[in-house]
């Protein structure tokens, strides 16, 4: 009996100490995401006070401005597993005659601005690549100089964004749009290298053994 009660209390102890790493991460993510919260609203009340001075304003039935540049900045301080950016985020201007014609144009621009992030991005992934895969000098330069003119063709391809701000002014007898999306960062990548591995095929002569060796990141 006296064995059996030992058992017994080992086996508890061991429960208990193999639960506590566990709730102690559970609680250091909780206090984690209400940081997060809390920054996210105190950079969102300030940017949101600053572009009300600059006589921004909502589309009626949208969300306040603070509550759209709260959701931005949330979005923009979310990482992935291995602490990089969930998001992307990027921004775009223009100014029109109509509002739809102005946010048209406000989105093409922030997708290129977009687009150059991710290009950044699949750079530095592909320079590292280039390092490991024993390419010669020729084929080298020409993946250089492919990537390097890939910003537009990213931008083509980039697919469903998230509109996390959308404000408007009055200027003159036009409007001005400014909006803010986000694009998530795992889609940004595989896209970028769908399309850069097209140009690779199409405009170098390396072979589709080293192309998929080379993007194999």
């Amino acid at each position: 009996m006296k064995k059996l009660s030992l058992a017994f209390l080992m086996l508890a102890f061991l429960c208990f100490a193999l639960a506590q790493p566990i709730n102690s991460f559970a609680q250091s993510d909780k206090e984690l995401k209400k940081e997060i919260k809390q920054k996210a609203t105190k950079e969102a009340r300030k940017e949101a006070k600053k572009l009300s001075k600059e006589g921004y304003k909502v589309n009626p039935g949208s969300l306040p401005l603070e509550k759209q540049m709260e959701r931005a900045w949330m979005k923009q301080y979310e990482e992935d597993d291995e602490g990089y950016p969930k998001y992307f985020i990027s921004d775009g201007q223009a100014v029109g005659e109509t509002q739809t014609a102005a946010k048209l144009q406000a989105i093409e621009m922030a997708k290129l601005n977009l687009a150059g992030q991710i290009e950044t991005r699949v750079a530095a992934l592909i320079e590292g690549s280039v390092g490991n895969k024993q390419l010669n000098n020729e084929e080298a330069a020409s993946v250089t100089q492919v990537v390097a003119a890939s910003k537009s063709f990213i931008a083509q391809e980039i697919g469903r964004v998230l509109t996390l701000v959308e404000i408007y002014r009055p200027v003159k007898k036009n409007v001005e749009i400014w909006v803010k999306i986000g694009y998530n960062t795992e889609m940004a990548v595989e896209s970028a290298k769908k399309t850069i591995r097209q140009q690779l095929e199409e405009q170098t002569k390396l072979a589709h053994d080293k192309i998929d060796s080379l993007m194999d990141f």
